[in-house]
């Protein structure tokens, strides 16, 4: 009954486009977690009033998150397609798409870092400063601590839209699910091929969503 619902589709590259995809996503989503949320404390601890209020680095940092997180990622990927082969040697594979996947995902978790950290307690900083606290110790002992369920609620966010990305970066043979419905589904007219790599899309999306929605409730202490 399942092979009779999708004929044309070939499950060893299915399973591997899987994996593509999955290799994509978990990569680019933790690189996406430590440049995000250092880029989120950068415009946090630079905006006015703070430890290291700047303004001329508050804005230039700001502005390029605006720039990149404006950017289409389909077109993001094009622009960066000689920086990629600089940087790699080849603009094809799912190697080939990190490049792309972090910087297009990075600016945009660092909006959603800055977000939960203005979100914090005014207080609660202030008290640690009186205190003679340093930075680091502020940003490891406070800042993250206090940010926390909303920084996980964020890289969900985050991990579910680079799903869609790497779909995205497929189309021009980043490899994945993406790559396997538009080349051996759309091309050559197989909808069950497309149909099954999309419900697959899905369960990886749901499958991310329920973990991060799990691990946010239990950090989530209020």
């Amino acid at each position: 009954m399942f092979n009779q619902l999708f004929p044309n589709v070939d499950w060893v590259k299915m399973w591997e486009a899987t994996y593509e995809t999955l290799y994509m996503t978990v990569i680019s989503t933790g690189v996406t977690f430590v440049l995000g949320l250092a880029i989120g404390i950068l415009l946090f601890l630079t905006s006015p009033h703070q430890i290291w209020a700047n303004k001329i680095v508050n804005v230039l940092t700001g502005s390029l998150v605006n720039i990149f997180r404006s950017i289409p990622f389909i077109v993001l990927i094009i622009l960066l397609i000689p920086f990629t082969k600089f940087l790699l040697g080849t603009i094809r594979g799912v190697e080939a798409a990190l490049p792309a996947l972090i910087i297009g995902a990075a600016p945009f978790y660092a909006r959603l870092v800055l977000i939960a950290l203005r979100e914090i307690d005014k207080g609660v900083i202030e008290a640690a400063r009186s205190m003679g606290a340093k930075t680091s110790t502020i940003i490891w002992k406070v800042l993250i601590p206090e940010s926390l369920p909303a920084l996980l609620s964020g890289i969900t966010v985050t991990a579910v839209a680079l799903v869609g990305y790497t779909a995205m970066a497929g189309i021009i043979g980043a490899g994945g699910l993406g790559n396997l419905a538009f080349i051996d589904g759309f091309q050559r007219s197989r909808d069950d091929v497309t149909l099954m790599a999309t419900i697959i899309i899905l369960l990886i999306v749901f499958i991310l969503q329920f973990i991060g929605d799990f691990i946010t409730t239990k950090t989530d202490k209020r």
